[in-house]
């Protein structure tokens, strides 16, 4: 059998370690840069060309940064194109298989919710297993999941688009428009997110927000149990809610809840509190990649705010961040990457001060000047770090573009 892994990154690195015990198996890495590092002595195809005559495989593993719409163009029978995410999913199908599947998805918020879910359930005495979107590959987990009460896997819609196949409890946190750069539009995005719910059992179960109408709109599509939560409060809160109410229902004891709520420290690069100095508090919300997200972070505080944004265009309106902005606390704007002027132009406030920045080093450093000119008026300023916008103009993503950010702050 002939097997093609595309991408050659850390899911793809992972996915050849496991499939290359079969010694039958002619695997060949299909990789776009021509530098990719390989292991020794097996086949690739690198290089512009590198989707060529995929038709000559019987497996075609896609990594998620490969869109599916694109290698799906390229061959004749579709069926022959899986991934890791259906690989993992295929080993827990048969009903003798305890492990449940908890699937989180969404625009804004999957990541805290399911790093919250997980560490309630292991808290509560539950093995537990968390991977998908976010830590090591979920293949690299497989034995470890198979003896789990509960595995939580963070849900892309590059993973979830040509999935046949739904987790046992499925969650849909805040939806809104984003990833128009890699979709082919609105609607590709949106039915691709709908596959975490739309292949489960009636006794399966799928949790979402009932005030967002695109989350609901999905969830409506699954056959499953429906259970709706009105969260009381916005932002980040309302993802305490979300993993409350799964946990919950998972049987996690009340108590055990609400302690591991309190003491729940969030993720890296999504609102990290980075430090404070002499009054002016720095948050770190790089994965804040388009204007909804940075809206959420905006509405997060209410001292007044230093705001930093800009990055890679992906195609967004960032009216509504102008309109936010207008009507929050933000003082002052600090533009960099390339879509500065295209944000610029949106913000039309008497009581909001845009100035342009060249690297993250001279963002920070303008910053905190409008912070501590800000300061000596009120008690505190926040300076907030959310981009609105994808990192792929300077930096290889989010978590590095995070890092720059906090070692500029460090170095202040």
């Amino acid at each position: 059998m002939k097997i093609a892994i595309l991408g050659f990154g850390r899911e793809g690195q992972a996915l050849y370690k496991y499939i290359k015990k079969n010694k039958k198996w002619e695997i060949w890495i299909l990789d776009k840069n021509p530098n990719t590092i390989l292991p020794s002595k097996v086949k690739s195809s690198l290089g512009q060309n590198y989707l060529d005559n995929l038709d000559n495989f019987d497996i075609i593993f896609r990594s998620p940064g490969i869109p599916y719409l694109l290698v799906s163009q390229l061959i004749k029978d579709k069926s022959k194109i899986s991934s890791m995410t259906k690989l993992f999913f295929g080993f827990f199908d048969s009903a003798q298989d305890k492990s449940k599947i908890i699937g989180v998805t969404g625009t804004k918020g999957k990541g805290t919710t399911s790093a919250l879910i997980h560490q309630i359930l292991k808290n509560s005495g539950f093995k537990t297993v968390l991977s998908g979107n976010m830590g090591k590959p979920m293949i690299d987990y497989l034995a470890q999941s198979k003896r789990a009460d509960f595995v939580v896997l963070e849900l892309s819609s590059f993973q979830l688009q040509d999935m046949n196949v739904s987790p046992d409890i499925a969650v849909i946190v805040d939806m809104f428009p984003d990833h128009l750069d890699a979709h082919k539009n609105l609607k590709e995005y949106y039915d691709a997110k709908s596959n975490i719910g739309k292949y489960q059992k009636k006794s399966d179960v799928i949790f979402y927000y009932k005030n967002n109408p695109v989350s609901a709109r999905i969830a409506s599509k699954s056959p499953s149990i429906k259970k709706p939560i009105l969260p009381k409060n916005n932002n980040l809160k309302k993802n305490f809610e979300m993993a409350s109410a799964v946990a919950k229902y998972c049987g996690c004891p009340q108590n055990i809840i609400e302690k591991t709520i309190k003491n729940f420290k969030g993720l890296e690069h999504r609102l990290e509190f980075v430090k404070s100095i002499d009054g002016v508090s720095f948050y770190n919300d790089s994965a804040g990649t388009n204007p909804i997200a940075t809206i959420a972070a905006i509405q997060s505080f209410n001292e007044p705010i230093v705001l930093i944004a800009g990055g890679k265009d992906k195609g967004f309106d960032y009216g509504s961040l102008g309109l936010a902005i207008k009507n929050s606390t933000v003082k002052n704007v600090i533009l960099f990457g390339e879509n500065k002027n295209k944000i610029l132009k949106t913000i039309n406030s008497k009581n909001c001060s845009c100035e342009m920045a060249e690297n993250i080093k001279e963002a920070v450093n303008a910053a905190l000047i409008k912070a501590k000119e800000i300061r000596k008026m009120v008690k505190s300023v926040v300076v907030l770090f959310s981009p609105a916008s994808a990192s792929f103009d300077m930096f290889n993503n989010y978590a590095e573009r995070g890092e720059r950010f906090k070692s500029a702050v460090d170095r202040i």
